[in-house]
Formats: C-alpha cells, sequence, structure tokens
C-alpha cells in the first residue's frame, strides 16, 4: 500500500489481512526457515487478534491499519513478534541488584572452568554409569562421593536435583510410614511455598512436633520417642530467625539420642558452608552457619545441603553422611527420580575439585561475598564516569547488598552503591527499561532513584551493562 495516498475512511475491519495473506508477505516469508511454518501461522493468528482488539476498543483507526500495513510493516510486525517469543525463558540477564543468590535470576553463576565441563558433558557421551578400565557398570555418583569425602569427610555422599529433593528423599527414605520428630521452632517455610510439614506428608511421614516455637530440649525428643519413631530431624531455618529468650537442641545430643535409641538422624544444613576458615573475612556474616565437616563431626546420621548458595556450585542437594544412611537413600525408588543427571554432576564434580585444590575464592559466588567495599570503589566509579557521559544524574552513595536465598540470613555486606536518576523516565520506568533490554538488566528502585550495585556484576557485565544504557531508546543519553 502506499503510505502516501490520502487517509483512509470506513470501516478498519475490511482492512485487516487474512492469516494467508500475512504468511504471503516477502518480508513474512524470510521468518519462516528460523520460526518454522507452523509456528509461524500462529504468530500471525496472533498479530491478527490483536489488531482486531484494538479496532474494537476504538485504539486503532482505519488509516492507523493501513500506515502498520504500508512497506515492510507486516514483516515488522511479525518480527517484532518472534522477538518477544524468543526473549522469554532462560536467558543471561546481568544482575545489579546487590542479591548475589538471586534466586529469580538463577542463584550461583558458576565458574567458567565448570561451565566448560558441564558443556563438554552435555555435547558429548561421557563416562557415567561404567567403570573405563573394567567396562563393570558402576555408580554414576562415585566421584562425586571420592571428592565430598575428600572436603567434608563423609563416608558417603549423593547428589539430587536440589536441597528440597534432598529433605524429601532423607525423609521417605528413613521414615516413610513411621514417624519423624522435629523442633517446632523449625517448622519453616522457604522459597516456592516449601513448607516443613507439607514435604513430610508427602514423603509419607507422619510428623511430631516438640517443644516450643522459641525453646525446644533434648528432653522434648526424647519423650515423644515411640516403637513408630523413624527419625529424628534437625532443619535449618533458612531466612527465618527466633531471637531472645531461645534455646534449640544441639545437634550431637539429636546424634546421640538416636544412637541409644537405634534411630536416625538428619540434619537439613541448609546453604552449605564448606570453609570456613576462607569465609571468615565476612564476619558475621556466616554467623549461624555450621560448617559441614562440623555437622558430620556432630555424629549425625545424614547432612544435607545446597549444591550452589555458599558452596557455589550448580543447583543441587548434597546429602552426606554414614555409609549405612546414605546407602538406605540410594537404595529409595525416589532417589532414581531426583538424581541428578550428568550435565550437574560434571558441574560438582568441577566445583569440588576447585575447592579441594585450593581455589574456592575464584567461584564467582565466593567472590562476590568477600569483595570489599575498596574492592568495589574502582568499578563505581568507573560506572559513575561512564553513566554521567551518557546523561544520567549518578550518585555514589553508601549502600548494602545481601547474600540471598536464606544464606546467612539478616547479614548485610556494605559497599558503594550508584544511585542513577534519568530526566526522560521514572525510576520505575527506567528499571522497567532495562529489564526489557537485551541482555536484561535487573537492578533495585529506591525512593526516588534506581540503585545499581557493583558488587553483583560477573566479569564483562561492566562493559554490557552500560551498551545497554547506552541503547536505551529516548534516554538521557540517546
Amino acid at each position: 500500500m502506499d503510505s502516501s495516498s490520502k487517509p483512509t475512511q470506513g470501516n478498519p475491519y475490511r482492512l485487516l489481512p487474512s492469516v494467508d495473506e500475512v504468511l504471503r508477505d516477502p518480508g513474512v516469508m524470510t521468518l519462516a526457515p528460523s520460526v518454522g511454518r507452523a509456528m509461524l501461522r500462529t504468530f500471525a493468528q496472533r498479530l491478527v487478534e490483536s489488531w482486531r482488539e484494538e479496532i474494537s476498543v476504538g485504539s486503532l483507526d482505519a488509516q492507523g491499519l493501513e500506515n502498520r500495513l504500508a512497506g515492510e510493516g507486516l514483516g515488522l510486525a511479525m518480527g517484532a513478534l518472534v522477538d518477544q517469543d524468543r526473549a522469554r525463558g532462560l536467558r543471561r540477564a546481568i544482575n545489579v541488584s546487590g542479591v548475589v543468590l538471586n534466586t529469580g535470576l538463577g542463584r550461583a553463576p558458576v565458574h567458567v572452568e565448570v561451565a566448560a565441563r558441564m558443556e563438554v558433558a552435555a555435547r558429548s557421551f561421557c563416562v557415567l554409569e561404567v567403570d573405563r578400565l573394567s567396562g563393570e557398570r558402576n555408580r554414576r555418583d562415585e566421584r562425586l562421593s571420592q571428592l565430598l569425602g575428600r572436603l567434608v569427610g563423609c563416608e558417603e555422599g549423593i547428589a539430587v536435583n536440589n536441597n528440597a529433593g534432598a529433605a524429601l528423599l532423607t525423609m521417605h527414605a528413613l521414615a516413610s510410614g513411621k514417624e519423624a520428630i522435629v523442633s517446632r521452632g523449625e517448622l519453616v517455610e522457604i522459597g516456592g511455598s516449601f513448607r516443613v510439614p507439607e514435604v513430610m506428608t508427602a514423603a509419607g511421614v507422619r510428623m511430631v512436633e516438640v517443644g516450643a516455637t522459641n525453646r525446644t530440649r533434648i528432653a522434648d525428643y526424647e519423650n515423644a520417642l515411640t516403637a513408630e519413631t523413624g527419625l529424628l530431624m534437625k532443619v535449618h531455618p533458612s531466612n527465618f530467625r527466633v531471637v531472645g529468650f531461645t534455646s534449640e537442641v544441639q545437634p550431637a545430643e539429636l546424634a546421640a539420642l538416636g544412637k541409644q535409641h537405634r534411630v536416625a538422624s538428619a540434619w537439613d544444613l541448609g546453604s552449605g558452608l564448606v570453609e570456613a576458615n576462607t569465609m571468615r573475612p565476612l564476619g558475621a556474616s556466616v554467623g549461624g552457619e555450621t560448617e559441614v565437616a562440623d555437622a558430620l563431626a556432630s555424629g549425625i546420621d545424614i547432612v544435607s545441603f545446597s549444591g550452589d548458595k555458599l558452596l557455589g556450585g550448580p543447583q543441587a542437594g548434597l546429602i552426606v553422611g554414614s555409609a549405612e544412611a546414605v546407602a538406605r537413600l540410594r537404595q529409595d525408588p525416589m532417589y532414581r527420580a531426583l538424581r541428578c543427571d550428568k550435565v550437574t554432576l560434571a558441574g560438582l564434580e568441577a566445583t569440588l575439585e576447585l575447592i579441594l585444590a585450593g581455589r574456592g575464592d575464584e567461584l564467582p559466588t565466593r567472590r562476590m561475598l568477600l569483595a570489599t567495599g575498596d574492592d568495589l570503589e574502582g568499578v563505581s566509579n568507573k560506572l559513575k564516569d561512564a553513566l554521567v557521559d551518557l546523561g544520567f544524574q549518578v550518585q555514589i552513595v553508601a549502600g548494602e547488598s545481601q547474600p540471598g536465598s536464606g544464606s546467612a540470613p539478616g547479614i548485610f555486606l556494605e559497599g558503594p552503591i550508584l544511585r542513577v536518576t534519568d530526566p526522560a523516565r521514572s525510576p520505575a520506568g527506567l528499571a522497567a527499561a532495562l529489564r526489557a533490554s537485551d541482555p536484561p538488566v535487573f537492578a533495585r528502585v529506591q525512593g526516588n532513584a534506581l540503585l545499581l550495585d557493583p558488587r553483583t556484576l560477573l566479569q564483562g557485565d561492566q562493559e554490557d551493562l552500560l551498551k545497554v544504557f547506552a541503547s536505551l531508546p529516548n534516554s538521557a543519553g540517546a
């Protein structure tokens, strides 16, 4: 159509193209090889229907529709729909939210060498459940169990898809059809509505609550023991804390009680602190987090913790403990449903090898958690200067970051924060524009400014962040 013709009068519905007309457009046809004809038809139906809805509510008239159809309009409109669809789902993002273990952004990014091992495992055949020397079938997590033993001193170790799965498997294997005793102060709910009582129900366990919300004693557990007791359970409180007049049962007491009565004991440890000496520069930020080796030394039969979070590997639930207890978990049918695939196992092995080699501080999560204000000063100044050159108003202020994901709850990490305002947008509008960019950028809005926290930038993110700011349409720098 010729966009230079006089304004169109009349019924805009008559100008709506059919789906087949859209698919015959030369610009649309160029999308077919990358999208597929069937999906392209779905997009065409979606486009025509969206224009029909705009007409019905009075936001699109005949002249407006004619303008959209002019020239390469159909190809551009369909290309935009395809781009929007591709932008959904998993994709790289830049995290300047200041939350290191940001659940919405995938929690712990892995080390570049770990990512390379995972990539090789994903695209190749690999030695998984076969011994390369004898050719005999073996256990897929044999190497992982050895590495865990060297790192935390366990007799055996296995891995499942996440720590929630580890808790579910532990309860099912050790106490299905029986009772599990747990303190009322540990009946927590963590992200995604994961509630301890509901997990026990799903595991086929009858929960027995003991103690009070703020105080539980070993006598409470002992008095609740019956012939039906299958498990004594201790649960990490995640991002929940009871303070003041409190007491909790020490793990060594719980382990001793279990051994005395031949009842299994388990501790859902949560975040997975494996090197307290390395993480100690964080000071109080690891307060309340028990090192995995210390948890095992208490005598608890099973200890479970996260494979990412404070460990810094791919998402997984790691389960360590006595050979007898871990064997019961390995033999449970639920283990097969929850076990890790080859890619995750490759990442876990590589992560543990880095830590055992004394290179744990190279892991991205640890580097972020351990960064001091002085460490972050240089990148903060560079970002400020670059953003000011783009026309944004920027101040560097003292701020606080968070470990996130229930790790070291109530602890904040001090460091510089960039306070950014855009004359062309509100802070919320600027945050929305950044999320819609490529790659999407996630910051936080506080008061009347957008806050950028350099602590959570990965290698290469700084340059891409500035490119995103420079590309914002109708922005201060446009």
